[in-house]
């Protein structure tokens, strides 16, 4: 098919000043071709489309983004016709977030680097301390492994708030303003991410709660979601960010087959973290697998729409 005259596939991946009222103007005059269904058609969800996990020199480039953004926009524009609304997840930090260096300091005074796993034993041994909220981040480490299995990861600082680095990637925002003219549907944002004590990789729920409402499961969001005839799953990281909104999904709707069978994964849209020691890849797949089981969809962009 052709594509719209605004987009260059050969920009995907650079930062730029997106062309927003060409994408505009130009779903307007597609709006015939735009789904106008009365009843919901297909959302699709991209998890954390941002410059920092897209882009080759981003502060944490997912190896294979670029190309499975590509994939992603021209998905948007063969399937005009079926897609009722897009939402989009936004990772948002600041310095000082637990998984961050500034948060943890060495019996030496220094920070950890990025990529360093700090464990349960480390923090009792004393290899590594906490700089903020020191009761809360020695149990967090202790909670984060006993009950979820996981050892808390030193990321570079990345998605910054008021960053080049926090914005959608500006060739996929122009596919999203597009999408959006042409159906009349705003596109629905999810910011995450915010809270400083603790990890955030599903976008409906943080990795350990804070006291009071915080974190909690966005149970109103998945009711949201179920309500549209499919959703479709894309962004980054497939290892983190998008497999951990698959797991809430599946645990939510867990022993529903019907429901999470609405949930179809674009595979060639997605990639997972690369780690020296850490084959990310690896664990996201053995993971999928068990979501497929429980009636994840896993697809590739090229196919038809079921």
């Amino acid at each position: 098919m052709n594509y719209p005259d605004f987009y260059h596939s050969q920009r995907v991946g650079e930062l730029y000043r997106p062309e927003i009222e060409q994408a505009v103007s130009a779903g307007l005059e597609d709006a015939e071709r735009a789904f106008r269904g009365d009843e919901a058609g297909i959302l699709l969800l991209l998890v954390d489309p941002q410059v920092d996990f897209i882009h080759t020199d981003g502060a944490l480039s997912v190896p294979g983004a670029v190309d499975d953004t590509r994939r992603t926009i021209e998905w948007i524009f063969r399937n005009l016709g079926r897609i009722d609304t897009i939402a989009a997840s936004l990772d948002s930090h600041s310095p000082q977030q637990i998984f961050f260096p500034t948060w943890w300091v060495g019996a030496g005074g220094e920070h950890p680097d990025p990529y360093t796993v700090i464990r349960a034993e480390d923090v009792r041994s004393g290899v590594w301390q906490p700089v903020h909220q020191p009761e809360w981040s020695r149990n967090y480490v202790e909670v984060l492994q006993e009950r979820s299995k996981k050892e808390l990861m030193i990321w570079p600082f990345h998605t910054m708030l008021g960053t080049p680095g926090h914005a959608i990637t500006p060739s996929l925002y122009e596919a999203m303003a597009y999408q959006s003219a042409a159906s009349g549907n705003n596109v629905h944002l999810v910011v995450k991410g915010t809270l400083p004590e603790t990890e955030y990789y599903s976008l409906l729920e943080a990795e350990v709660k804070p006291a009071g409402d915080r974190g909690q499961l966005n149970r109103e969001l998945l009711e949201w979601m179920i309500g549209f005839e499919a959703i479709y799953v894309a962004g980054q990281a497939k290892s983190h960010c998008v497999l951990e909104t698959l797991a809430s999904i599946a645990e939510y709707f867990e022993g529903q087959p019907e429901k999470i069978g609405k949930f179809h994964l674009l595979t060639d849209c997605t990639s997972s973290v690369q780690h020296p020691q850490i084959d990310f890849e690896a664990l996201a797949q053995e993971r999928l697998a068990e979501f497929e089981r429980q009636g994840l969809q896993l697809v590739a962009s090229t196919g038809h729409l079921g």
